[in-house]
């Protein structure tokens, strides 16, 4: 039987972000609705650790993406095919569904009504004196700071990078950091599939347009400042900081020289 890879990847990258929403919308739930004693460290923690567990789980297959940004961001630099990113794209905005109707499942006896509130447990949204382009910016600026640390993490020639199983934990905990650091402002939803899948299954799960129109419309955020921010971060990591690693500094010169003599000798 003959396996298509991009199937296979496709398949990893559903699973993948649906672990993610598990975890996340699971654990926003036990807050919001259980009440359990989770501080917001604590929360950003248990959302890194999804992150971890979801690249532990599906990278060996697909690189565990699971987020468009990142996806996006690393085709932008030449690190990944243009022909690959809407088949993968689609896959995180699918299994970001699946994963907060997991999460839904799981919890649907305490939903004893459905509120603009606690449709939050499933996707982001800004606070109030909040503006929505201010709000873009925000996840434009912590979803750079993602990519830039992705890109650093998993870059073989950085001798800084964690290596082996090391990277998956590292980005989890760059995650957690990002919402540590300015996630209650926006949600830090750094991800436009983790925001947007789950609004689409809220908007099916009987909050209707709310999800859509909630916030001025504040659905269009997540998406636009995650991927301008995961380019900006792409470019920035591949165009200005890898360049000058020392392996990839001496590896340029070797190839200089190479070329250089092939020139001379000709």
């Amino acid at each position: 039987m003959k396996h298509d890879s991009l199937t296979g990847e496709c398949i990893a990258e559903i699973v993948g972000t649906a672990i993610l929403l598990f975890f996340g919308a699971g654990v926003v739930a036990n807050l919001v609705l259980v009440g359990a004693n989770i501080g917001w460290w604590e929360l950003c923690l248990l959302w890194g650790l999804g992150v971890a567990m979801a690249v532990y789980i599906t990278g060996g297959v697909s690189g565990a993406h699971i987020n468009p940004a990142v996806t996006v961001g690393l085709a932008s630099v030449g690190d990944f095919p243009w022909k690959k990113v809407i088949p993968y794209c689609i896959s995180q905005t699918v299994g970001a569904f699946i994963g907060a109707g997991g999460a839904y499942f799981i919890y649907a006896e305490q939903f004893t009504e459905k509120t603009a509130t606690n449709m939050t447990i499933f996707h982001t949204i800004a606070m109030n004196n909040i503006s929505n382009p201010k709000a873009m910016m925000i996840e434009l600026i912590l979803t750079m700071i993602l990519l830039m640390g992705v890109m650093a993490m998993t870059e073989p020639l950085n001798s800084t990078a964690p290596k082996g199983l090391g990277a998956a934990m590292a980005i989890g905990i760059l995650v957690a950091g990002i919402g540590g650091i300015g996630g209650k402002l926006t949600g830090f939803a750094i991800n436009p599939a983790r925001d947007f899948g789950p609004k689409v299954f809220t908007a099916l799960a009987g909050w209707g347009s709310t999800p859509f129109t909630a916030h001025n419309f504040y659905f269009w955020v997540p998406i636009v400042g995650p991927l301008l921010g995961g380019v900006l971060g792409a470019v920035v990591y591949k165009k200005l900081l890898r360049t000058y690693l020392p392996e990839v500094w001496k590896n340029k010169s070797k190839n200089d020289e190479i070329e250089a003599g092939e020139t001379t000798s000709a």
